[in-house]
């Protein structure tokens, strides 16, 4: 009698109960990874990040605020007899931008400001109405013969702000590593949005430094990025042998791409008509440099660099050609951010396998 637990606790070895735990713990990390996909896939999709939207109105309409109708563009009158300026918020060097008030909403007015660059404005006013998605600012109206455009205002302002954005006490909670490499997502998204247009390959001129680049794109409410300013976007057909040139100056310094620096010495001057022209991986090269800057110096940014590196080394290639196309950088940091969430949900998972 003394015999039988004995020979029953044989039964059940140590072996098959470490087979059994090694069975949950497989289909745990299993569950919690299709958990992340539908997460991950979420994200993508209800943030904003996804070209189509149903909630999108047709061509030449916009939504504005909790309003579920469409209304179509504004026209030169409605603008001058709907839209109310409030005050000057910002000056470039083509066009000033006032807060401004329609129907109880506040928007956005841009006035040009010098004749001799009304084809940059125009141009940017083309691209506003031929790109209109998830990735641009909404436009409201315009009005060509008064040079004016009217579009969506979001008080959170450009990028150059975020890291003052993230110290308010309201947003504290969003500086971390997870949303701020979610911001180095949607910048992504946006160039290559860009890159595979509508309109074809077109190129972010606006960006001969990080300043510049920032005051291109801003930052909604909810925390994802939005193009701004279309102004300089030129069209890249490699079929019909068309690059481009990003102004008729000289570029200088190690923020815009090798190529789009004067190539033949200081004993050399500069002459635009000897200047050979580029592509649209100027764009690649600038991406380490303002992830770098979305990323900031909160806990965690530095082990999101460290899994960037390779990519980032990639959009360094001093020769264009060996530089990543701006899809191929988006799905490393969306595997990236992915590995990332999982790696925290279950830190010891991978000592336990």
């Amino acid at each position: 009698m003394e015999k039988k637990p004995h020979f029953v606790r044989r039964e059940f070895p140590p072996r098959e109960v470490s087979s059994v735990s090694l069975a949950l713990l497989l289909a745990a990390v299993l569950l919690l990874n299709a958990l992340l996909y539908l997460y991950v896939n979420k994200f993508y999709i209800s943030s904003g990040r996804a070209e189509t939207d149903p909630g999108l109105c047709p061509f030449g309409y916009f939504k504005l605020g909790a309003v579920k109708n469409c209304s179509p563009w504004l026209s030169c009158e409605a603008i001058n007899r709907e839209v109310r300026k409030l005050k000057c918020v910002g000056e470039g060097a083509v066009k000033k931008v006032f807060l401004s008030e329609w129907k109880e909403n506040k928007v956005v007015l841009s006035q040009l400001t010098n004749s001799e660059l009304k084809e940059d404005f125009l141009h940017g006013l083309k691209m506003l109405k031929a790109l209109q998605s998830k990735h641009v600012v909404r436009l409201l109206g315009y009005c060509v013969q008064q040079f004016t455009i009217l579009t969506e205002y979001h008080p959170l302002g450009s990028l150059r702000g975020l890291n003052e954005t993230l110290h308010i006490p309201k947003y504290k909670g969003m500086n971390t590593w997870h949303r701020r490499l979610m911001l180095a997502i949607d910048y992504v998204s946006v160039i290559r949005y860009l890159h595979s247009s509508p309109l074809g390959t077109l190129v972010m001129c606006d960006s001969n430094d990080l300043d510049k680049v920032l005051s291109q794109y801003l930052l909604t409410s909810d925390f994802h990025i939005l193009v701004n300013d279309l102004d300089a976007l030129p069209l890249v057909n490699r079929s019909a042998g068309r690059l481009v040139k990003c102004g008729h100056r000289e570029l200088r310094g190690e923020f815009v791409a090798p190529e789009q620096r004067w190539p033949y010495g200081e004993e050399v001057p500069f002459e635009d008509d000897l200047m050979p022209p580029y592509d649209e991986k100027t764009d690649i090269w600038k991406i380490p440099d303002v992830s770098n800057f979305f990323l900031g110096h909160v806990e965690g940014s530095d082990i999101v660099r460290l899994h960037l590196f390779d990519i980032h080394a990639a959009c360094k290639k001093k020769d264009p050609a060996e530089r990543p196309s701006a899809q191929e950088v988006l799905d490393t940091y969306r595997k990236v951010l992915t590995l990332l969430i999982r790696e925290a949900a279950m830190p010891g998972t991978r000592e336990m396998l």
